[in-house]
C-alpha cells in the first residue's frame, strides 16, 4: 500500500487553520467543525499509510495535541465574543442610567445658573496652593480666588457669580483655568467641567450626549453628581 502524499503534519496544521476561519463555508459550531475535519484527516492518513512504515505514536500523539490546542482557541474565541456581547449589554444599561444626571469630566468650562457654578479639577499630588481664575466670554478674568492647599485627586470647586471688580455676575457660559503649586513647583492641574447628560448613542460604541452639545465615553466620567 502507498502512503497518500504529502500528508504530513504541515497539511495538518493547514486543514486546522482552513477550518478555524470558516473554510468554504461557515460552520454551525467551529468547535465540532475544526474536530471534524481534523478527525477525518487523521483517519484517512491512518488508512493509507504504508504497514510496513506505520505513523508512530508520537506523531499520533503530536497530532492530537494539535487537534486539542485548535479546539482549545475556537472555544476561547466563542467565550470572548460571548463576553464582549455581554459587557457591551451592560453599558448600554449603566448609560441609560446615567440620562438626566450631571457628570463632572475634563473640560474648562463652567455654566453659572442661579448664581451657582460647580467644576471641579484633578490633581496629580498634594498642592500646597491651588488658584482658581473665571474669565469672561472676552478672556478677561472677573475672579480669582484660593482654593488653599488640597490632596491629590478630583477636587469639588463652587463660585456664587462674584466679582472681582463687585457685584454678581450674569447668569451664562464662563471658562476657568488653575494654577497649583506645591514647594514653589507647579503641579499638574486638570480642569473638569460639569454637563448633563441628554440621551446616550450605541453606534459605533456607547457615547453620552451632554448638555454641552459634546459627546463623552464612559470611561471620560470622573465622578457622577
Amino acid at each position: 500500500m502507498t502512503p497518500v502524499s504529502g500528508t504530513t503534519d504541515a497539511a495538518v496544521i493547514a486543514a486546522l487553520q482552513a477550518a478555524q476561519n470558516g473554510g468554504a463555508a461557515a460552520a454551525s459550531n467551529p468547535v465540532e467543525d475544526v474536530q471534524t475535519r481534523f478527525l477525518t484527516l487523521l483517519v484517512k492518513q491512518m488508512q493509507s499509510q504504508d504497514p510496513l512504515n506505520p505513523m508512530d505514536n508520537a506523531e499520533v500523539t503530536s497530532q492530537l495535541a494539535q487537534l486539542n490546542t485548535a479546539s482549545g482557541i475556537s472555544q476561547l474565541n466563542q467565550t470572548m465574543q460571548g463576553l464582549a456581547a455581554s459587557f457591551a449589554a451592560t453599558q448600554v444599561l449603566q448609560s441609560g442610567a446615567l440620562i438626566g444626571r450631571d457628570v463632572m469630566l475634563g473640560g474648562s468650562t463652567l455654566d453659572l445658573s442661579g448664581g451657582q457654578a460647580v467644576f471641579g479639577a484633578s490633581l496629580a499630588q498634594p498642592a500646597d496652593s491651588l488658584t482658581v481664575e473665571i474669565l469672561d466670554a472676552s478672556g478677561n478674568v472677573v475672579h480669582r480666588a484660593s482654593a488653599g492647599p488640597q490632596a491629590a485627586g478630583l477636587v469639588a470647586l463652587h463660585w456664587d457669580g462674584e466679582l472681582d471688580a463687585g457685584g454678581t455676575a450674569a447668569d451664562g457660559a464662563y471658562q476657568f483655568r488653575l494654577t497649583a503649586t506645591a514647594g514653589g513647583q507647579s503641579v499638574d492641574a486638570t480642569p473638569l467641567s460639569v454637563a448633563r447628560v441628554l440621551s446616550v448613542s450605541t453606534a459605533g460604541g456607547v457615547s453620552l450626549n451632554l448638555s454641552t452639545g459634546a459627546s463623552a465615553a464612559l470611561g471620560d466620567i470622573q465622578q457622577i453628581l
